[in-house]
């Protein structure tokens, strides 16, 4: 199971908390949300702090969301290594 939540949000920037599982059909839900807003020019940044486990699918989708410039903080250790340098693990809990 995973969540999202909206935790800032302003005109121009949208955070996003993203908590549970990304595996399986939760990949492809939190593609369309990211895609939402990114359609509209909103620069995202998705708090990963929540996050406890992530499949292969979810790895490529993190890794063409940060091609997208989409900012990841915040993930565990654990996460941080499955998803190598493309997180910011400066402000990690």
């Amino acid at each position: 199971m995973m969540r999202i939540s909206v935790i800032q949000s302003s005109s121009q920037t949208i955070t996003l908390r993203v908590e549970g599982e990304v595996k399986g059909r939760w990949v492809e839900e939190l593609r369309r949300v990211c895609e939402e807003f990114l359609f509209r020019r909103t620069h995202l940044i998705l708090d990963l702090a929540g996050m406890s486990l992530i499949d292969v699918d979810g790895i490529a989708l993190f890794r063409a969301l940060t091609d997208r410039h989409v900012v990841l903080t915040n993930p565990s250790l654990f996460i941080a290594e499955q998803l190598g340098s493309s997180t910011d693990t400066s402000t990690r809990n």
